[in-house]
C-alpha cells in the first residue's frame, strides 16, 4: 500500500506541473498520459509481485533442499563417526593382538641385532671379509636396523654365519687388491689360512677394516717365518707349519714396532760401536790364531810319525833340527844340546801363544765398556726425566736402551772371547808339551848313547 500511495502522489505532482505548463486544451491528453502511466505502474507492480512470489517460492525450495542436504550430511557424519569409533576399536584390538603375537618376535629381533653387532666386530677384522667384502654391508644393515628384520635378512645372516664357520677352517687362494709398502694398491694372489693369516708372495698381510683392503706388513717377521710362508704357498697338500696371528694382525703390527739387530746397535750409540769394533778385532785375531794352531798341529802330528827326518815347516821339526851334537863328544856336548833344545823351544812358544794376551785384554775390557755405556745411558735417562718428567715412559726408552744394549754387547763380546782364549791356550799348551816331551826324549837318547860309548 505505501508503495501505491507513493506512486499516486508522484503522478499527481506530475499532472499538476503539466497543467501549470500546458495549455487548457491539453488536459485530456495529460489525463490519458497519467492513466497510461498508472496502468503501466500497476502492471510493473504486478510483475514485481509475481517475481517476488516466484523468488520466495524458489528460496523456500532451496531452503527445503538445503535442510534435506544438511540432514543427509548429518546422517553421513553420524555414520562416519560410528565407523571411525568402530575402526578405532578394531585397531586397538588388532594392536593388542599384534603386541601379544610380536612379543617373541621382538625378543628374536633384539637377539639378532645384538648378535649382528658382536659379529660385525669380529667380521670387520677377519681375513674372510677380504675375500667377501660385500657381506659387511648386510651385517651393518642388520646391526643398525631399528625395525623388525625380515625373513630374507635372517636367512642371509644365517648364511654369513655359516660362511664364517666354514671359511674359518679352510685354506683359500683368491685375487684381491693388496696395498704394498709404498702405499700403492695392486691386484695380487692371496693365500688365506682360515680367518687368522694371509700371505702374498711370501709376505705377511694384515686386514684394514676402514678400507676393507689387505696391506703388506711394514716390517716382515724373521727370515725363518717368511720362508715358512713361501714353503706353505707351494705346498700341494697335507700338513705344513705356518705362522698365524690369532689377533687378526695385532701381533704382526706390534712386530713392526720392534727394532731389529742393526737398530738396536744404533740405539747403543758410540759405546756400542766401540765394543763391536773391539769384538771384531778379537774375532779376527782368534780365528787367525786358531787356523794357525790347527795347521801347526797337523804338521806336528805328521812329524811325530817320522822323527828321523825333521822338517822345517813345523815347530817340532825345527826343534829336532837344532840337535847337532855328536854322541862321541863329552858331557859338555849334552849340556850344549840341552841349551840348544831349550832355545829352540823358547823360539817357538811366542808364535804358539800369539794373540792370547790381546784376547784376555778384550775379555776384561768388554764388560768395562758395557758398564761405561750403562752409566752413559742412565745419565741420559735422568736428564730426560729432569727436562720432561716421568709421565711418559717412552721418553726414557732411549737412555735405558743404550744402557742395556751396551751391557749386553760388552758381555756378548767378553764371554765368547773367554772360551776362545781358553781353547787357544789349551791347544798351544798341547803343542808346547809335545815339544818338551820330544826334546827331553831326544836328550835322554843322546845321553844313553854317550854312556854306551864311554863304557865300551
Amino acid at each position: 500500500m505505501s508503495r501505491k500511495l507513493l506512486l499516486t502522489v508522484l503522478l499527481c505532482l506530475l499532472s499538476l506541473s503539466a497543467q501549470a505548463a500546458a495549455p487548457a486544451n491539453g488536459a485530456d491528453a495529460l489525463l490519458r498520459q497519467v492513466q497510461e502511466a498508472a496502468g503501466q505502474n500497476a502492471k510493473l507492480n504486478q510483475e514485481r509481485e509475481q517475481r517476488f512470489l516466484a523468488d520466495k517460492n524458489q528460496q523456500a525450495a532451496l531452503l527445503q533442499r538445503a535442510e534435506a542436504e544438511l540432514a543427509a550430511a548429518r546422517a553421513r557424519s553420524d555414520a562416519a563417526r560410528a565407523r571411525f569409533a568402530a575402526n578405532q576399536k578394531a585397531i586397538a584390538e588388532l594392536k593388542t593382538q599384534l603386541q601379544a603375537r610380536a612379543g617373541d618376535y621382538a625378543q628374536v629381533q633384539s637377539a639378532v641385532k645384538e648378535s649382528a653387532g658382536a659379529f660385525r666386530a669380529l667380521a670387520s677384522e677377519s681375513f674372510v671379509s677380504a675375500q667377501y667384502p660385500q657381506r659387511l654391508e648386510a651385517i651393518n644393515q642388520l646391526a643398525d636396523q631399528s625395525g623388525y628384520p625380515g625373513a630374507a635378512q635372517l636367512e642371509s645372516y644365517w648364511v654369513v654365519l655359516q660362511q664364517e664357520l666354514v671359511e674359518g677352517g679352510a685354506v683359500r687362494r683368491f685375487q684381491a687388491p693388496v696395498v704394498g709398502s709404498d702405499g700403492q694398491r695392486a691386484p695380487a694372489e692371496v693365500l688365506r689360512v682360515g680367518s687368522f693369516a694371509a700371505f702374498s708372495e711370501g709376505r705377511y698381510l694384515i686386514f684394514d677394516p676402514p678400507s676393507a683392503a689387505l696391506q703388506v706388513v711394514a716390517r716382515q717377521p724373521g727370515w725363518h717365518w717368511r720362508s715358512l710362508a713361501r714353503d706353505f704357498a707351494v705346498q700341494p697338500e697335507g700338513l705344513a707349519p705356518i705362522l698365524i696371528d690369532p689377533t687378526h694382525g695385532s701381533l704382526l703390527a706390534q712386530e713392526a714396532l720392534r727394532p731389529d739387530l742393526i737398530e738396536r746397535i744404533h740405539q747403543g750409540g758410540l759405546i756400542a760401536y766401540v765394543i763391536i769394533v773391539v769384538g771384531i778385532f778379537g774375532v779376527i785375531a782368534a780365528l787367525w790364531q786358531l787356523a794357525f794352531l790347527l795347521r801347526v798341529g797337523r804338521a806336528v802330528r805328521a812329524q811325530l810319525r817320522d822323527l828321523a827326518q825333521p822338517r822345517r815347516d813345523n815347530p817340532l821339526g825345527r826343534v829336532l833340527s837344532a840337535f847337532q851334537g855328536d854322541p862321541a863328544r863329552g858331557i859338555e856336548d849334552a849340556e850344549v844340546l840341552e841349551l840348544r833344545l831349550s832355545e829352540a823351544i823358547l823360539r817357538e812358544i811366542p808364535a804358539l801363544e800369539r794373540f792370547q794376551p790381546l784376547l784376555r785384554l778384550i775379555v776384561a775390557a768388554g764388560p768395562l765398556l758395557g758398564l761405561v755405556g750403562t752409566v752413559t745411558g742412565m745419565i741420559i735417562t735422568f736428564q730426560v726425566i729432569q727436562e720432561q718428567g716421568a709421565g711418559d715412559p717412552r721418553l726414557m726408552a732411549g737412555g735405558i736402551s743404550q744402557a742395556m744394549i751396551t751391557t749386553v754387547l760388552g758381555l756378548g763380546v767378553a764371554v765368547p772371547m773367554l772360551f776362545v782364549n781358553a781353547l787357544l791356550s789349551a791347544r798351544s799348551r798341547v803343542l808346547v808339551q809335545i815339544l818338551d816331551e820330544q826334546s827331553a826324549g831326544l836328550l835322554a837318547r843322546h845321553l844313553e848313547t854317550q854312556r854306551r860309548h864311554e863304557s865300551a
